[in-house]
């Protein structure tokens, strides 16, 4: 009876660990590129190859086991080698290795011929986040992970596309040859999207080249493929594929974006337009690091809460994040941040986890405005 027992829950478990496989891909995509297209076809001549040879060898197999085994009074032969099997299961291998490394390295030099290329984009890996510079429409800016706090840490449902969604997507064009020059800010990242068969490493001190031509207008996601540090996970990639007319309206609607952001520079925001401007834009480039709640994650990531710099004078803190401190985890976000967005962070921080009182009581003023934060700007810049 016990044995019974174990063995319906043994079956059970195998029909639950199918079910749960069952929205697993089992198989590379095809993708919506030339490139990605021919990657997978190339790969699966190699899987049908493998197919046929697996079944050959095992067929002999299971055939020499059937008729010739031992019941059926088989006798082994005495004999110890055979120089045309030799040759044989020799020559067989090197021509089936050469028949696959002919297309394979056609598609790998097609791979990196970006030759004839109509649209340029610079993509830069940092920790933890991706910037994407339009070379040609001169637009450029960061790519976040957008997934909010409360999602990751189980406090709120996770929707559909939990760690694979950011607040600025990368738009092209269709039809459209792209260029990509792929490097990286700090460490060794990889700017991979499966569906467009682009997986191109991002290293420090080097510009690799790649392309994509998107023959189908849609969203692809993907994820930097490289071990870079502890938030890894997340530095989420999407692309978005519109069409030629849809991609010259972003851009210029990017364009004008810029100039309004310019003027916000002038324009006075309110104490509650900064808070709530610094609390989002913390949660999203300042948290994983140190924290919700200001506490950090010593001694790599040092506290927000009281400390010195965010208790200390404002110039201090605008420059703090500005410059960022050389040799340690801290970045600089003086390129990544406009001046508004900078001013709303040190605001929410100033005025966060106690920090308002202490600030108080030392006579330092918690609010901070983009012009502060620009006149802190020009003087590290030397401007």
């Amino acid at each position: 009876m016990q044995r019974c027992f174990w063995r319906v829950i043994l079956f059970l478990s195998i029909l639950i660990s199918f079910s749960a496989n069952a929205a697993h891909e089992l198989n590379m995509p095809y993708g919506v590129t030339p490139i990605s297209q021919q990657i997978y076809n190339l790969h699966m001549a190699a899987f049908y190859i493998c197919c046929a040879i697996g079944s050959i060898v095992f067929g002999v197999l299971i055939y020499s086991l059937i008729k010739f085994r031992k019941s059926k009074g088989a006798k082994a032969a005495h004999f110890h080698e055979h120089l045309g099997i030799e040759l044989l299961w020799t020559t067989i291998p090197f021509l089936i290795l050469v028949a696959l490394a002919i297309p394979a390295t056609i598609v790998l030099q097609r791979i990196h011929n970006t030759d004839e290329s109509s649209l340029t984009i610079k993509i830069t890996g940092y920790q933890w986040k991706w910037k994407y510079e339009y070379l040609d429409q001169g637009i450029r800016f960061f790519s976040n992970l957008s997934t909010t706090l409360d999602q990751i840490n189980n406090k709120a449902p996770k929707n559909k596309w939990f760690l694979r969604e950011v607040d600025k997507p990368l738009v092209v064009p269709i039809n459209t040859k792209i260029k990509l020059l792929v490097t990286s800010d700090d460490v060794i990242h990889a700017w991979w999207v499966p569906d467009l068969g682009v997986k191109q490493d991002a290293i420090p001190g080097f510009i690799h080249e790649n392309w994509m031509q998107i023959m189908k207008p849609g969203t692809y996601r993907g994820q930097c493929g490289e071990l870079c540090g502890v938030n890894h996970g997340f530095m989420p990639i999407v692309v978005e594929a519109v069409t030629q007319e849809q991609f010259d309206a972003w851009v210029k609607s990017n364009r004008e974006a810029k100039v309004i952001q310019s003027q916000q520079i002038e324009k006075k925001m309110t104490e509650n337009e900064l808070l709530t401007l610094g609390k989002t834009a913390y949660e999203r480039n300042c948290a994983m690091c140190h924290q919700p709640t200001g506490l950090g994650l010593p001694p790599s990531f040092p506290q927000l809460k009281h400390s010195h710099i965010v208790t200390g004078p404002k110039d201090s803190n605008i420059a703090f994040i500005l410059t960022g401190v050389p040799g340690t985890a801290m970045a600089a976000f003086g390129d990544q941040l406009d001046d508004a967005t900078i001013a709303g962070i040190v605001t929410y921080i100033r005025n966060s986890w106690g920090n308002d009182a202490v600030n108080f009581k030392n006579k330092n003023p918690t609010l901070v405005t983009p012009t502060d934060v620009m006149k802190v700007r020009q003087k590290t810049s030397g401007v």
